[in-house]
């Protein structure tokens, strides 16, 4: 898939849920694209009906703080638990052939610190089941 055109799947905030395992997202700002846009995600097994079962999972506030389409994004996570940067980047192989890397720098309260490892395992797997069913949207666009 071209770079121009995974950017359109990994860039629409709102259709992410779509990708990322068991996630709402939404936009919170008036700008919905570009440094500066506010989104948040809620994340757990009902994230159907948040913000009704919030206890059950986690809301994730991010600030977008680079925005450089189609190669790369950074936010900074702002949350009460969720606190430290990402990126996304797409990298062009071919002309259809795009590798995206993303990737997760989070500061973790240590009060939690109990909960790290299972909870990067958690992680892991999720990160990896969104993964595969993002290719699956590309795919099939």
């Amino acid at each position: 898939m071209s770079k121009v055109k995974l950017w359109s799947f990994v860039a629409d905030w709102e259709s992410q849920g779509d990708w990322m395992l068991q996630t709402k997202v939404w936009v919170t700002s008036t700008i919905r694209e570009g440094v500066g846009t506010s989104i948040e995600a809620f994340t757990g097994p009902l994230y159907k009906f948040y913000p009704k079962f919030s206890k059950l999972g986690l809301l994730d506030l991010m600030t977008v703080t680079k925005w450089n389409p189609p190669h790369s994004c950074d936010v900074q996570h702002t949350g009460a638990i969720i606190k430290g940067t990402g990126t996304f980047e797409l990298v062009e192989i071919e002309p259809n052939e795009t590798r995206f890397n993303w990737s997760e720098t989070v500061i973790f309260p240590k009060s939690l610190l109990f909960l790290a490892i299972p909870l990067l395992w958690a992680v892991k797997i999720g990160v990896i089941i969104s993964l595969l069913r993002l290719r699956k949207k590309a795919m099939s666009a």
